[in-house]
């Protein structure tokens, strides 16, 4: 009677026993692939598409701030801090641009955390411009000076050269082979491959405004002092680097009458800007107003259409050559 019960139990305990067996190697595998994975958070996206274009699909590459955010005035959430706590790499581009860094990276509970500042190797350039407000005189306001407020006496916008961002490219790459030696090969040859395409861009640049005898080009915000300087050509801001001041009618009056003396036909102004300041002056001088990416953003929109870094300063470079002949 006990034989005729025990066959099937211990048939029983053997089929669950093997049924154990064979999960054990396949939850193992999951468990090394997640502590091998890499993540990397880039600020916004000059730095993210630069990081990317290097890491390929060899790391987990994670944008912080979104399309449509002032990387400027960004504010990190407390899950954004719990992000960066979490990553092995956080990659910036400078103070001057991503103003609230400082204060992010002094909350960090991970001292260990690798930080890239990738424009620690290039001198930025003073602004060539000037805010209409002072910064330092907060009496009329009520308040004092916090750690976002700025003078814009520097332009941090070195992505818009280039060569500059050849050298972005190559701290970015020097810094993915510091945490992750193994993917070395894989990222100088990524690095030097974008490079290439970066500097095929710069070519294409120099060829275009070589012989150019009209070099000044005005713009509603102060963001391609760089670019105006890589290729011998004047930038002429209506507002200065700061995107928050409303230029006076005198600057208004100023400009106009620039406008009339170098015969210029175009006034640009942002993506994403309001263009209310540019065409005010362009009624006013009867000339057109036209877009300049400066990538301090691009919308998921944009990007789903297929617009890159690459694609949006071959679009710039047209549109510069309605000033620019």
């Amino acid at each position: 009677m006990y034989k005729k019960y025990f066959l099937p139990l211990f048939l029983l305990m053997l089929l669950t026993a093997c049924s154990e067996t064979s999960v054990e190697p396949e939850e193992a595998i999951q468990d090394v692939s997640n502590e091998e994975s890499l993540s990397v958070i880039a600020t916004f996206y000059p730095v993210y598409e630069m990081t990317q274009q290097v890491a390929g699909e060899r790391l987990d590459v994670h944008q912080l701030i979104s399309g449509g955010t002032d990387a400027h005035h960004f504010e990190p959430s407390a899950r954004d801090v719990a992000m960066i706590n979490d990553s092995d790499l956080f990659i910036y581009s400078s103070e001057e641009m991503e103003t609230w860094v400082p204060s992010l990276l002094a909350s960090l509970d991970n001292s260990d955390l690798p930080i890239v500042k990738t424009a620690e190797n290039i001198e930025l350039m003073e602004a060539e411009g000037h805010d209409e407000h002072d910064h330092h005189d907060h009496d009329d306001h009520g308040h004092e000076e916090d750690d976002h407020d700025h003078s814009h006496s520097v332009d941090p916008h070195i992505w818009l050269d280039p060569v500059l961002a050849q050298e972005q490219v190559d701290t970015i790459k020097e810094a993915l082979i510091e945490i992750d030696p193994d993917g070395a090969d894989y990222y100088t040859e990524r690095a030097a491959e974008f490079n290439q395409e970066l500097q095929i861009l710069h070519e294409d640049y120099e060829t275009a405004f070589a012989e150019a005898d009209n070099r000044v080009f005005f713009t509603q915000h102060e963001s391609f002092g760089y670019l105006a300087e890589r290729y011998d050509l004047t930038q002429i801001s209506v507002g200065g680097l700061s995107t928050e001041v409303e230029p006076s009618p005198s600057r208004i009056a100023e400009i106009n009458q620039l406008v009339e003396e170098y015969d210029v036909p175009v006034i640009y102004y942002q993506d994403g800007a309001s263009s209310s300041i540019a065409e005010t002056i362009a009624n006013e001088t009867g000339t057109e107003v036209a877009v300049l990416y400066d990538l301090e953003t691009l919308s998921s929109e944009m990007i789903d259409e297929g617009l890159d870094y690459l694609s949006a300063m071959r679009e710039n470079l047209e549109t510069l050559k309605k000033s620019i002949r």
